[in-house]
């Protein structure tokens, strides 16, 4: 397959070392000085989560806008697309476990966008993300997906500055940091233009303060090596 049918059939992407390591040191500052309380949000975060502010700082947007990143949103979302929204979020030591589940388009299959962007080195022991490979468009009479079944679950490892980039219907979760090290990471999620509208209504529900007026084209990326 070529890296767009390749990206298309498995509905994801992990982009190694795609942050520049001279970055990494300045990311992991920022996460720290941006935890902020669950009760400190619009709306409790869980509370075997770190959640960190840190979506209107320059360098987490350059991080949002690197074009290797930027190459395969475009080519999930398939149009013009804005970006949405980023939290900083880390399983706390004996937390983060999550049972697989779907974040959902919108108005039509592919409207959106996710990509987990790692601060530090993470696997297993830490809590690293599970997904279900080519599980985002489930063939026309295929039973519905038992999200208690791991048996086709994966569970992702490397190291700080990869990016998992994933469409927003790929069957994924957390996972629980049996170890406690860190695992500091922002969650950056990608609509397609259409989708404003509806964004601004739950947009001050997220805490987000940062300018989402800037449009990218699929087109202006292009999708080269993965």
């Amino acid at each position: 397959m070529t890296d767009r049918e390749q990206l298309h059939h498995d509905g994801y992407a992990l982009l190694r070392q795609a942050v520049p390591v001279e970055w990494l040191d300045g990311l992991r500052t920022l996460f720290d000085a941006g935890i902020t309380p669950s009760d400190k949000w619009p709306v409790p975060r869980g509370a075997d989560w770190h959640h960190s502010l840190l979506d209107d700082d320059a360098m987490i947007q350059a991080v949002c806008r690197l074009p290797q990143l930027l190459a395969v949103v475009g080519e999930l979302i398939g149009e013009r697309f804005f970006l949405a929204q980023v939290e900083g979020r880390e399983p706390l030591p004996g937390g983060g476990h999550q049972q697989l589940h779907r974040d959902l388009s919108a108005q039509r299959p592919g409207n959106i966008a996710n990509a987990m962007v790692y601060f530090d080195d993470y696997g297993p022991d830490n809590g690293a993300t599970r997904i279900v490979p080519s599980s985002h468009r489930p063939p026309a009479g295929e039973p519905p997906f038992d999200f208690n079944d791991e048996s086709r679950s994966v569970q992702l490892a490397g190291a700080a500055g990869d990016i998992l980039v994933f469409d927003v219907d790929l069957i994924h979760a957390g996972s629980l940091n049996r170890l406690g090290t860190r695992r500091r990471s922002i969650l950056i999620s990608y609509f397609a233009e259409p989708l404003y509208a509806s964004y601004l209504q739950t947009r001050s529900l997220r805490g987000i303060r940062m300018d989402a007026s800037e449009r990218f084209e699929p087109a202006d990326f292009s999708l080269r090596q993965l």
